[in-house]
């Protein structure tokens, strides 16, 4: 019994570890721990349907197993995985290079767990050494690989978050290159079951030393756009104030529509166009505060601007929305912003 407990921690506790280890390390704290368990959670069912598929390929065709191991197995597992990387970033969950790595692991460290945890079930007589080489070996492979191909993605993806909504196009071509990436990782730790010891240190060493280089890259370049995009919000917030940004082209656009909508309808567009570039703004400065480590209150004056906004946008349908979103040229990154603070706003009153 105490040798089974052994081999479970073995075989589990290394990749868990290591995911929580880079959550620490995220300044923004921008992956709340339901969201963790909910992507440790999808990755194991992926792992599941992983098995399912592996078992009917190798059922219906005349293929070696170790050569479907090496060459078939990662592909067919990666592109699992990939799948729910690109739902993210498809649903704009993902804003920044360092939570596009921690969802990545944290799908990847699922996947691992429900497959070790198949393992341990089938072959409840296997060494010790088996499970170091999974615990420490294939699980942080299956982390570190989601993780790399979640963040070469977001480098390439990221132009298309920060352009205005209305020019925004989803497309699957940024995600090939850290997709082969990591069928490519996962195919050659595969290639040396006899030396699967050479391959587990490899991982041991490569996996937490290229996330670590990625988050050094992440919190730099969050802090260069943030510190762009917060002084480009406060200044509009400002022009908007001042009645600045009626002269401008867009804000003569939007007094216009403004004027089109009555006096109720263009006093309620010229609130939202306010109480949006204000949301914007404030989600600027909390995460800088965040980066800083500094207190963040965020009281129920916060949650009320946002009822306030959701009300405001059942009022003026959604082409009235788009034209403001467009007037000020309101980005996903933008969107995934405001996002973010109304969760964290939600969070605080239910604390």
């Amino acid at each position: 019994m105490h040798e089974l407990l052994l081999h479970i921690a073995i075989a589990i506790v290394p990749v868990v570890a290591v995911l929580l280890l880079y959550e620490r390390l995220d300044a923004f704290k921008l992956v709340p721990p339901s969201t963790l368990v909910a992507l440790i959670a999808a990755g194991a069912g992926l792992a599941a349907i992983g098995f399912l598929l592996n078992g009917g390929v190798l059922d219906s065709f005349p293929i070696q197993f170790s050569l479907y191991t090496r060459l078939w197995a990662p592909i067919l597992e990666e592109c699992l995985k990939a799948v729910l990387v690109i739902a993210l970033f498809a649903g704009n969950r993902i804003g920044y290079l360092i939570d596009a790595a921690i969802m990545g692991f944290a799908i990847g460290t699922g996947f691992a767990m429900a497959e070790n945890a198949f393992f341990l079930w089938q072959f409840t007589d296997a060494e010790t050494a088996v499970w170091v080489v999974r615990g420490f070996g294939t699980a942080l492979m299956h982390g570190g690989t989601t993780a790399i191909m979640a963040s070469l993605s977001y480098l390439l993806f990221a132009p298309r978050l920060r352009v205005s909504e209305e020019r925004y196009r989803f497309g699957v071509r940024p995600f090939l290159p850290g997709l082969l990436a990591a069928i490519l990782v996962h195919a050659a730790f595969n290639q040396f079951p006899d030396q699967a010891l050479i391959a587990m240190s490899l991982m041991v060493v490569l996996v937490p030393v290229t996330l670590f280089l990625i988050f050094l890259r992440g919190e730099s370049m969050a802090h260069h756009w943030l510190a762009i995009d917060s002084v480009t919000h406060a200044r509009l917030v400002a022009d908007i104030r001042s009645g600045a940004f009626a002269n401008s082209a867009d804000g003569a656009a939007l007094t216009e529509l403004a004027t089109r909508l009555g006096p109720e309808g263009g006093k309620a567009l010229m609130d939202y166009v306010l109480l949006n570039a204000e949301l914007v703004a404030r989600a600027d400065q909390t995460l800088l505060a965040l980066e800083e480590h500094a207190h963040v209150h965020l009281g129920p004056d916060v949650d009320e601007q946002f009822r306030r906004l959701h009300a405001l946008e059942r009022t003026l349908g959604r082409s009235a929305v788009h034209a403001v979103r467009q007037h000020l040229h309101v980005s996903r990154d933008d969107l995934w912003k405001m996002h973010e603070l109304e969760v964290d706003a939600h969070r605080h009153i239910g604390q």
